[in-house]
């Protein structure tokens, strides 16, 4: 009787033997990546084939982008540093800080290469409380880095030693900028809002199936204007992430949007120094817009 009935086999039997070779071919055939290309080669792969997501694929890529950048690369300039000289009264000062609502700003004394410290906003609700303020005593202790510091490096040292914001100096000593870990942080989350790959043979201008469209910022105006049968100005500037930091008036932060014409431009990534990429749609309202113009016309 037991004849007529197959045997069970056990998970050790051959179907296991068959796994283990095929996965000795896999290993000879796909070898361990040999460099970090190649890892982030099997990365994109994988992101094709659905084992990852978009979100994902990007974190990683930022993680090996802040392994190869370093300060200089995306400090905020001297000249764009927002800084608080201890000449000044609280009274002064303090109306500085809730427009610009930074947490931290450097201290100087003299000159903006003498900074003497850091000072907390939350340090000034001291300020009314207190009938006596040093501004001096309440300032923190500044770091400062050299330009060449690699951001993995600096972001390790900013978690160890539980700091937020660091001066950048150039090699005379003197003042170059200042970077916080918002911003070694951004590098690496920056591109989760990415929706589809956007490689450097794809071209400046890709359109996704909702209609909008991402554009590098470093796009001339004139391709710009072929691409969407525009006619924006390219008198001041060149490219059209500087028409777009043009009507801002300064550099705009992530999440940002102007409309110039028909067309809404939203900041999809920045630094402290330019936009790396918009993304752009048309106005829903400007059909409305123009029929409204008619009308008062006619």
């Amino acid at each position: 009787m037991n004849d007529t009935y197959p045997s069970r086999r056990s998970s050790s039997d051959k179907p296991t033997e068959k796994r283990s070779l095929l996965e000795r071919l896999t290993d000879f055939i796909s070898p361990e990546p040999d460099s970090r290309g190649e890892l982030l080669e099997i990365l994109q792969d994988a992101h094709e084939r659905n084992l990852i997501d978009a979100d994902s694929l990007s974190m990683i890529e930022g993680v090996f982008q802040v392994s190869e950048l370093s300060a200089r690369d995306i400090m905020v300039p001297r000249a764009q540093m927002d800084a608080i000289n201890i000449a000044d009264t609280p009274a002064d000062f303090i109306p500085f800080m809730l427009e610009k609502a930074h947490s931290r700003y450097p201290v100087y004394e003299g000159n903006r290469d003498n900074v003497i410290g850091v000072l907390l906003a939350k340090d000034l609700l001291r300020y009314y409380a207190e009938e006596e303020f040093d501004v001096r005593g309440m300032l923190r202790p500044a770091v400062f880095i050299p330009e060449s510091k690699r951001l993995n490096v600096l972001l390790h040292d900013f978690r160890v030693n539980r700091n937020h914001i660091a001066i950048v100096v150039d090699e005379y000593g003197g003042v170059a900028g200042l970077i916080t870990i918002e911003d070694v942080l951004e590098q690496i989350v920056g591109d989760i809002e990415d929706e589809y790959d956007f490689d450097e043979e794809s071209g400046n201008i890709i359109a996704s199936p909702d209609g909008r469209y991402r554009v590098r910022a470093l796009t001339e105006i004139e391709q710009f204007n072929e691409e969407f049968g525009t006619h924006l100005s390219d008198e001041e500037v060149d490219t059209i992430g500087g028409l777009v930091t043009h009507h801002f008036g300064r550099v705009p932060h992530r999440g940002e949007k102007v409309r110039l014409g028909d067309l809404i431009f939203e900041v999809q990534r920045a630094d402290a120094r330019q936009i790396h990429m918009l993304l752009v749609r048309k106005d829903p309202l400007a059909g409305q817009r123009e029929r409204d113009a008619q009308h008062v016309q006619t």
